[in-house]
């Protein structure tokens, strides 16, 4: 008995890899064929909307007001979307609790996140994009270089391991 609980928690731990590792790989493949164009954190530094290369921009006062409403604007759609993604992982982390795996429950939870991960994707492009509408050409355009600093740096650490 112990082998076999052993290789449902291994394989538990296969499915949730990989429903962690989908949409990323997603992501990144889209990021790739863009050209390291698409970045759709909701806050905080780094790479995202509305951190690091956004306070780099000057933006306006005014600017900075519609870039924090068409954030909170966004964050009634996507928090809700995010909530019943964590919950339906849960769901699938509960599911395997006790040493019993249930692969026909874990399958059709992943079903059910598929969708709401490519909904949420999709208001995230809808975010950036809004954002993008609120620079001048200048601020775009100082933004496209910091992005392509952010991309060249990222490669070069990806080459270096």
């Amino acid at each position: 008995m112990g082998k076999l609980k052993r290789i449902h928690a291994i394989a538990l731990a296969g499915v949730m890899a990989i429903a962690i590792a989908v949409p990323i790989a997603i992501a990144q493949s889209k990021e790739a064929k863009e050209g390291g164009r698409q970045h759709h954190g909701m806050r905080g530094g780094g790479h995202r909307m509305g951190g690091e290369f956004f306070r780099n921009l000057d933006l306006t006062d005014a600017q900075k007001v519609q870039m924090k409403q068409i954030r909170e604007s966004h964050s009634q759609t996507v928090r809700p979307l995010m909530e019943q993604i964590r919950a339906k992982r849960a769901e699938i982390r509960q599911s395997s609790e006790g040493g019993t795996f249930n692969e026909a429950l874990v399958a059709q939870k992943l079903n059910e996140i598929a969708p709401l991960e490519a909904k949420l994707m999709g208001e995230k492009s809808r975010l950036h994009q809004e954002m993008l509408s609120v620079l001048t050409a200048e601020q775009k355009a100082k933004l496209e270089q910091s992005r392509s600093k952010w991309a060249e740096r990222r490669a070069n650490k990806q080459s270096a391991k």
